[in-house]
C-alpha cells in the first residue's frame, strides 16, 4: 500500500471501508493496532486504494486483516469520521462505508495491522471499548441478519 497519502493531518479526506461480517448469531470485530483507535474494538477494514472499487478494498482488507473470504452484501452505512487534536486541527478525517457481510472461506488469523479478532454476540459489544459508531453499525447488523421477534 502507498503511504504518499497522509493519515495523520491529511490534506483532503480518506476513505475508509468495512465489514460487518455476521455468522449465525455472531459479529466480527477486531481490536485496532493503529491509529486512528489504537486498541479500540471495531469492524474489520482499512483504507481504499487508488484503483480499487469500495467492494474490492473491503475484500482486501478483509483478507489482510482477518484471512477471510466474504460475501459482501448492502451497504449499511456512510459515516463521517472526524477528529481533531487539541489545537482543533484535523488529525484524522474519513468518509467511512461499511458493508453487511457474510464469511464464505478461509479461516480467522489476526493480522499485522490488528491486536486481536474475535466473533461477539450483541450482548457482548456493551462489553467491549468501541467507537458509538461502530457499536451502532455492529447492532444494526446483527438485527438485520436476526430480526427482534416481536413479542404477540
Amino acid at each position: 500500500m502507498s503511504e504518499s497519502v497522509r493519515r495523520e493531518y491529511p490534506e483532503m479526506p480518506q476513505v475508509g471501508v468495512g465489514a460487518a461480517i455476521v455468522k449465525d448469531d455472531r459479529i466480527l470485530l477486531v481490536q485496532r493496532g493503529r491509529e486512528p483507535g489504537c486498541g479500540l474494538w471495531a469492524l474489520p477494514g482499512g483504507r481504499l486504494e487508488l484503483g480499487e472499487t469500495v467492494k474490492e478494498a473491503v475484500e482486501r482488507e478483509v483478507m489482510e486483516e482477518c484471512g477471510l473470504v466474504i460475501i459482501l452484501g448492502e451497504v449499511l452505512a456512510v459515516v463521517d469520521m472526524i477528529q481533531r487534536d487539541e489545537d482543533g486541527r484535523v488529525r484524522f478525517h474519513y468518509v467511512l462505508v461499511d458493508f453487511l457481510a457474510t464469511p464464505a472461506g478461509g479461516e480467522l488469523t489476526v493480522g499485522s495491522d490488528i491486536l486481536d479478532a474475535r466473533w461477539v454476540s450483541e450482548e457482548e459489544l456493551d462489553e467491549l471499548e468501541m467507537p458509538p459508531r461502530a457499536r451502532d453499525v455492529a447492532r444494526q447488523a446483527l438485527r438485520k441478519v436476526f430480526p427482534v421477534q416481536s413479542k404477540k
